[in-house]
């Protein structure tokens, strides 16, 4: 079997996951080559046929399937009874918080939102979309929070340097709490 046939398979197989480079390379049982990132550049240029309705593409480093911008009105119909999941004006505070702070005490967050955090932690932890890392090596060794994976996925982002950047405001403090640096 052809080894880009395998690598197609295999990133099928990981779903909605996908598969890192590494990870393709480890199942292979190839160390990082060119012959992979060859083989990868082929896929992407298959599936990027105007007659095929999904292709290949890359975010957070992970090789996934998705489907085509084409599709969506088709899906659509299918899955207009779905509900989709949706976050509340608490959860997207927390993940930004998160996002933008990270690694991030449960109680520095709170100092941010003002009110307790701790039920909300859990649900955008329970939804993959942050994850306790690491303790900050201080009494009690609080939990670190920082977003995960599937958080940059979700929002489509590669990395978090492409969160877009907080508004400033003369003077105030930011979004966060942090005084202004004149």
């Amino acid at each position: 079997m052809k080894q880009k046939t395998i690598i197609e398979g295999l990133i099928f197989l990981a779903g909605e996951e996908g598969l890192t480079f590494e990870q393709i390379c480890s199942a292979l049982d190839h160390p990082v080559n060119d012959a992979v990132v060859e083989d990868l550049e082929t896929l992407k240029k298959q599936y990027d046929d105007p007659d095929s309705g999904i292709e290949l593409t890359e975010f957070s480093n992970r090789y996934k399937f998705i489907t085509k911008e084409a599709i969506y009105p088709y899906g659509q119909r299918i899955f207009e009874h779905a509900k989709p999941a949706s976050l509340s004006q608490a959860a997207l505070e927390t993940l930004a918080i998160v996002a933008y702070k990270q690694p991030i005490t449960r109680v520095e967050i709170e100092e941010i939102r003002g009110v307790n955090c701790e039920v909300m932690l859990k649900k955008l932890q329970a939804q993959g979309l942050i994850e306790a890392k690491d303790r900050l090596d201080t009494v009690g060794k609080p939990l670190l929070y920082t977003v995960t994976d599937e958080f940059l996925d979700a929002f489509e982002l590669n990395t978090l340097a492409e969160l877009p950047e907080l508004p400033q405001h003369d003077g105030e403090e930011d979004l966060f709490g942090n005084e202004e640096e004149e």
